[in-house]
């Protein structure tokens, strides 16, 4: 290209080269061809366009090469052409050769499912005649169905379906602790249970779609939190002494502070101008540096050290740690501090809870304790005196466990080793940790570091700019360890 080669030429066949570098995979040299001015859509001899063949053509075999399919969407492709043989669009294109990631990326993407080709053939009727296959995945063949209005959900409205994912654990939390707290016989009970279970395997089949992943956590979450401060005020509360209600209301301000800035504070998302994702990468390639390894072709934007694309919020984050559901964000290096202030002050929560629960046992309850001895004597004397209580306080419990899991795991990556969660899964596939890790500076200092805070004699050096901290001998990540896309990221 420097030399003044023209890459509009067209061999014996019609390709250019940039037909050829989407034929195999090539996303660099893509990427390179359309940011030097090659139009994403020159058609062929035949009229297949780029896309097309990177539809057709690169498939989950080609694990070892990034998907030019995105890219190409990312850089202004259009997925409504067709070409002249058959009539054919990209997407027809990717359910005859049966790319699943390619047929996802383009129906992401807009593409339509009603554009017949020449057969009279649209994506819709060539998709239906693969539904339930297992190359198509669940997730696309029910969204296949939805479409063709042949699902099995009773609400296909989307919002009302949302509503009624993201509410269900607000209930089922209530109503499981109506069945202890009731004086229904035992049989009566477990049927109870039983009618609920059954209530929940329709929900999930015939309301619940694929977002419930996603949503479920965090509502289980709210859920909880939310039924812990009511039982606070209309039990816990009346005999709580006053310095757990000090407690509480004073943990309770950074405990939301953190929450929100967690779930809804930028995590550290990398971003750039159209005009500035082009001349990255015509910078990269130009460089010697143009490793698929450390561009992002969703993104189409240079990878600094530490950064990862997280495909479930589909964007790249500055210092990588997780994507969490729990919070429905991930956590970078603009939101990590909150995120450990948010599981610090949930876990004081949850000890001030407990210890109110033990003060209302002893003052609702002091009959039934004192007629037990060991401990599983007070806990069903505590049961029986008031289920409800006994019922939030379980929950209280397995909040305390995980979150105090989850924070001492933490603090012993930052400060111990000094890594990220990312980091700590994938050390294998980093070039940078072959000869040890350069960003551990011992544990004190990890800390100061980290909070940026000078504590014990130790001053924290000035905080790095992950967003913009590039080094080529050290970001390059190896090749992908397995064939099929990870999703290490989730904690």
């Amino acid at each position: 290209m420097r030399a003044g080669a023209d890459p509009t030429l067209r061999d014996s066949e019609g390709f250019s080269c940039i037909h050829l570098a989407a034929q195999f995979g090539h996303t660099s040299i893509v990427a390179y061809l359309v940011a030097k001015g090659v139009n994403p859509n020159m058609p062929d001899r035949s009229a297949m366009t780029p896309l097309m063949w990177s539809a057709y053509k690169v498939n989950s075999f080609f694990f070892y090469s990034l998907d030019p399919t995105r890219l190409l969407l990312t850089l202004g492709a259009s997925h409504s052409l067709a070409d002249n043989l058959h009539g054919n669009t990209a997407l027809h294109w990717a359910i005859i050769a049966e790319n699943s990631t390619a047929i996802s990326t383009l129906v992401h993407h807009g593409a339509s499912l009603d554009v017949p080709n020449i057969r009279d053939e649209t994506p819709m009727t060539l998709l239906g005649r693969h539904i339930g296959a297992a190359w198509l995945g669940h997730k696309l063949s029910q969204e296949i169905r939805e479409k063709q209005g042949r699902t099995r959900t009773w609400c296909r409205d989307k919002r009302m379906r949302w509503y009624c994912m993201v509410s269900t654990p607000f209930i089922v939390f209530y109503v499981i602790g109506m069945i202890f707290q009731s004086g229904l016989h035992y049989l009566v009970k477990l049927g109870a249970f039983v009618t609920l279970h059954i209530a929940l395997y329709l929900a999930n089949h015939f309301i619940f779609d694929e977002r419930l992943f996603h949503i479920i956590p965090m509502s289980i979450y709210l859920a909880t939190k939310m039924w812990i401060y009511v039982t606070w005020i209309f039990w816990l509360g009346i005999h709580a002494a006053w310095y757990l209600w000090l407690l509480l209301v004073s943990g309770s301000v950074p405990l939301w502070i953190c929450f929100l800035q967690s779930w809804r504070g930028d995590p550290g998302v990398i971003t750039a101008t159209h005009e500035d994702k082009l001349n990255t990468i015509i910078e990269l390639a130009e460089s010697g540096g143009f490793e698929p390894q450390s561009f992002c072709s969703s993104c189409l934007v240079r990878r600094p050290m530490r950064s990862k694309h997280c495909s479930t919020c589909d964007r790249c984050v500055a210092r990588f740690d997780h994507h969490c559901p729990w919070i429905n964000n991930c956590i970078g290096a603009h939101n990590h501090k909150y995120f450990l202030g948010f599981l610090a002050s949930l876990l004081g929560l949850c000890i001030v809870v407990l210890s109110a629960s033990v003060q209302y046992w002893q003052f609702e309850c002091w009959t039934n304790l004192t007629n037990g001895h060991s401990a599983d004597n007070y806990l069903v004397a505590a049961a029986t005196c008031d289920a409800w209580v006994m019922w939030v306080a379980a929950n209280t419990c397995l909040h305390f466990f995980w979150v105090g899991t989850l924070l001492a795991c933490q603090c012993y990556q930052i400060m111990v080793l000094g890594m990220t969660t990312n980091e700590r899964m994938n050390a294998g596939r980093y070039a940078h940790f072959k000869q040890g890790n350069p960003f551990h500076r011992g544990a004190l200092q990890n800390a100061a570091d980290f909070c940026n805070l000078s504590f014990c004699g130790v001053k924290a050096k000035p905080s790095s700019d992950w967003l913009h901290s590039f080094d080529h001998k050290q970001s390059i990540e190896k090749l992908p360890l397995l064939a099929t896309k990870d999703n290490f990221q989730y904690i």
